[in-house]
C-alpha cells in the first residue's frame, strides 16, 4: 500500500530538480538532476587546517594575516550553482524544500567525520527582528539536517545576537568585521565552559561572523571551537 501511495504521489506531484527546475523521472534525494549534481563541488583535503579553504595542508595566507578565534572551520561545498541557489532559496524565498537534499548531500560526504564529536552545537543566531521576518533560522535548520545523529546537542538559544546589524552581503571584508563587533553574547556562560563547541552557519565568506561568535565562546571558556558551513566562497 505504501509503495502504491508513493507511486501515486510521484504521478500527481512529480519531483523537480532544485537546481534547474527540470522534472525528474523519479523522487530520489538529493533532488538534483544528473547535470546539476555533477556541478556540486565537495571540498576535500588538502585544505587549510584553520579555515578549511582548499589549498595545501599549510595555513593559508589569510589565516597567517588574521588569526581566527575558532580552532577549525570546515565547509562541505564550494559556493556555486546549484548549491548557491539552494541556499538563497532557503534564506530569501522561505523554501524549505532543499533541506532534505542538503541532508542527503551531507550524508554522502560524511559531514560528521570532519569534526571531533562536540558537546554542544550552536547555530549562528539571527537578531529577533530578522528571525520574525524570515520565520526560521536557516543555520538551525541546516544543523539539524546535516548532523541528525547529534540533534540532541543543538542548543539554539545559548548563543544570542543582541544587536541588529547590516546584512553582511552588503559589506566588504573590513566592514564585515567591524559590523559584527559586540553583536553576540552567551546567555549561560557556565554551560560553555570547558566544552567542545561546534558552530553552524550557511556560508563561509570572510569568516567574520564565525570569528565573532567564537570570540564570545572563547571568553566564556570553551575548550575547543570548530565551525561548520554548508558552503564557502573562494576568492
Amino acid at each position: 500500500m505504501r509503495l502504491l501511495l508513493e507511486a501515486l504521489a510521484e504521478l500527481l506531484f512529480p519531483a523537480c530538480c532544485l537546481g534547474c527546475g527540470r522534472q525528474l523521472g523519479f523522487f530520489h534525494l538529493p533532488l538534483l538532476c544528473t547535470s546539476c549534481k555533477t556541478e556540486v563541488s565537495p571540498i576535500f583535503p588538502p585544505c587549510c587546517p584553520c579555515c578549511g579553504v582548499p589549498s595545501t595542508d599549510k595555513r593559508c595566507s589569510s589565516c597567517l594575516d588574521h588569526a581566527f578565534a575558532f580552532d577549525q572551520a570546515r565547509s562541505l561545498f564550494i559556493y556555486q550553482e546549484p548549491i548557491k541557489s539552494l541556499i538563497l532559496h532557503l534564506k530569501f524565498s522561505g523554501s524549505l524544500a532543499g533541506l532534505s537534499s542538503f541532508a542527503a548531500l551531507a550524508q554522502e560526504v560524511d559531514a560528521a567525520a570532519l569534526f571531533h564529536e562536540p558537546d554542544l552545537i550552536l547555530p549562528v543566531p539571527l537578531h529577533i527582528r530578522r528571525l520574525r521576518w524570515r520565520g526560521f533560522n536557516q543555520s538551525l535548520l541546516l544543523a539539524k539536517a546535516c548532523f541528525p545523529a547529534w540533534k540532541e546537542k543543538i542548543q539554539p538559544d545559548l548563543l544570542q545576537r543582541h544587536r541588529a546589524t547590516v546584512p553582511q552581503t552588503q559589506l566588504d571584508g573590513a566592514a564585515r568585521r567591524s559590523n559584527l563587533e559586540g553583536a553576540f553574547s552567551i546567555s549561560k556562560p557556565q554551560v560553555v565552559r570547558g566544552r567542545r563547541v561546534l558552530l553552524t552557519d550557511d556560508v563561509f565568506t570572510t569568516g567574520s561572523t564565525l570569528h565573532e561568535c567564537a570570540k564570545v565562546l572563547r571568553e566564556a571558556g570553551a575548550a575547543e571551537i570548530a565551525a561548520f558551513t554548508v558552503a564557502r566562497t573562494l576568492k
